[in-house]
């Protein structure tokens, strides 16, 4: 089981951590999200949650909720910058399909959230 980052998200998630001295780490999952099913939620995290699971990379903690982790075990989380635009994206070994608009996507693992 892991989460990884790419020196390009790792940079960008330490920036955020750095602004917020009460900050852990980075807390990485899922919700019900699109016609797809599942959407991804990256969030500061101040806390531990019963069920956690912790990862580190590179000194960074990336806490995944029990629940989420059927559906994201084994991603990488890299960030890309485009002209004016930037974002985290997703390489997701797990992900079977996704929808149209590339907001949302599938897996074969149970529904568990």
């Amino acid at each position: 089981m892991s989460i990884s980052l790419s020196d390009a998200a790792r940079t960008r998630v330490q920036s955020f951590l750095e602004l917020d001295p009460a900050a852990l780490g980075l807390r990485f999952g899922v919700s019900r999200s699109g016609c797809s099913g599942w959407g991804y939620k990256v969030e500061v995290a101040h806390e531990a949650r019963e069920g956690d699971v912790m990862f580190e990379d590179g000194g960074v903690r990336i806490y995944v909720d029990a629940a989420s982790l059927p559906q994201v075990d084994g991603t990488r989380i890299d960030y890309a910058q485009q002209g004016l635009n930037a974002q985290f994206t997703f390489d997701n070994p797990n992900v079977t399909g996704g929808c149209g608009c590339g907001s949302s996507f599938t897996t074969d693992a149970l529904p568990a959230l």
